[in-house]
């Protein structure tokens, strides 16, 4: 395909080099002269393994040149990816000032009526934010072609996974290749860009390809962070923390897996909350700092807050609550969140119903019993035995149980407000419906 790429930092040269290595013929576009002359000069305008011999290579071969003039670019490419930079301001908001300054450049050389050939397609490889693309840049793309979006010009998102370092090996060798689509036509320009190369490919809607990227880098930071602040700790606790990751990391099962990675409603039972207040309690007093860990409980309370955020924003009083225990098919109730739930909801005066199939007051003995009277002492008045005597009740359901039972019985359409905590598995299809709430999507 005949490309052009614009933007010639890291994500652009190497982007520009290794598609014109892959046979596409690529111009690249940059407002800086001297990064230009350097392409054109076979010298790649960034320091990176691999990227100064492939430079000169796919410039020799003239399947690489740069120029500073949009026009020229546009007429000599079908497709265009965007690359420029996205700083953060000092407010910590995203900068999209040259993403905005280019996409008016790109439109305004669609336009031309010089231009020939069929319908270019705009690829925004930047990182942005859920929402720039289309609330911001399509519109302004738009404005600029005197045309539509997805039928006059192609538009996807395309985010990139280089690493400094290693982007050409990343680039050849991608973990992964994401497609945000405006339209299908679109989608299938991107997916032959990469032909050939491994990893799967995921066609996503334009929104869920700009959230993957963030979602990645704060993970990745995440596990950064979390790893030195446990190494810190340890070797305060006079622990060796290389070897006790060299373990943690072996479990694939649970921890270098998809386990607690899908958002749902928050954690809670006998062994997280107490492990991590002892842990922050060690760090603290050894006087290591471990903003990190000491966040996790503070997060998850409020996460349990939304919960109840969404109760008094449908501004009904009758309140149905299915699921009580810490997990499903237990009546073990020690720090359940969903008990932590019914506690906030009932001492905020909501006429509260409960059921939980497994959890029977004439059964709970001994420390589980024990923890359910001194947050919960109403209990008993608040259990219902059926499902129905809920729903009879109810103005309001939150759904906390994937119970068969519950589940079958939850209505459609008219009805209590529904308030999903765990994403029913009728969740895509109940969005539409106005009764319907989601905590976490």
């Amino acid at each position: 395909m005949r490309i052009s790429v614009f933007g010639l930092g890291y994500v652009g040269c190497v982007s520009a080099a290794c598609l014109a290595s892959m046979g596409h013929e690529v111009i690249g576009v940059d407002v800086n002269q001297a990064k230009v002359d350097l392409v054109n000069d076979g010298k790649a305008p960034v320091v990176e393994e691999r990227i100064g011999e492939l430079t000169a290579e796919v410039v020799r071969s003239g399947a690489l040149r740069a120029t500073r003039d949009v026009r020229e670019a546009i007429m000599g490419s079908e497709v265009s990816l965007v690359c420029v930079g996205t700083p953060s301001e000092p407010n910590g908001s995203l900068c999209t000032t040259y993403l905005e300054r280019v996409t008016e450049e790109i439109g305004a050389a669609v336009a031309d009526p010089r231009r020939r050939g069929g319908r270019h397609t705009v690829v925004f490889r930047s990182t942005m934010l859920p929402g720039t693309c289309l609330n911001l840049l399509v519109p302004i793309l738009e404005k600029n072609v005197g045309g539509t979006a997805g039928v006059d010009v192609g538009v996807a998102v395309n985010p990139e996974f280089l690493r400094e370092g290693t982007s050409v090996r990343d680039f050849f060798d991608p973990p992964k290749t994401v497609i945000g689509e405006l339209d299908q036509a679109s989608g299938d320009v991107v997916a032959s860009l990469y032909e050939g190369l491994p990893g799967e490919v995921f066609r996503v809607p334009v929104p869920a390809a700009e959230a993957i990227k963030y979602a990645d880098n704060a993970f990745h930071g995440l596990k950064i962070g979390f790893a030195n602040e446990l190494g810190a700790v340890y070797q305060a606790l006079g622990v060796d923390s290389h070897q006790v990751m060299d373990v943690f990391l072996a479990d694939r099962k649970l921890n270098i897996s998809p386990a607690y990675l899908r958002p749902g409603f928050a954690f809670g039972g006998s062994c997280l909350p107490k492990d991590l207040r002892s842990l922050v309690h060690a760090a603290r007093r050894a006087d290591i700092s471990v903003p990190i860990l000491a966040h996790v409980l503070p997060s998850n309370s409020d996460h349990l807050q939304r919960a109840v955020d969404l109760v008094e924003r449908t501004g009904k009083r009758r309140v149905g609550l299915f699921g009580l225990s810490f997990k499903p098919g237990t009546d073990d109730l020690r720090e359940s969140p969903l008990v932590e739930l019914a506690e906030r909801l009932f001492g905020k005066g909501y006429d509260l119903k409960i059921h939980d199939a497994n959890v029977s007051l004439s059964r709970l003995m001994g420390a589980n019993r024990e923890y359910i009277e001194t947050r919960l002492p109403h209990l008993a008045q608040l259990l219902a035995d059926s499902v129905d005597e809920v729903l009879e009740h109810a103005e309001v359901c939150l759904v906390g149980t994937k119970d068969p039972a519950v589940l079958a019985a939850l209505p459609h359409g008219d009805g209590p407000v529904l308030i999903d905590l765990i994403r029913l598995p009728d969740a895509e299809a109940r969005r539409a419906e106005p009764g319907y709430m989601g905590l976490a999507w």
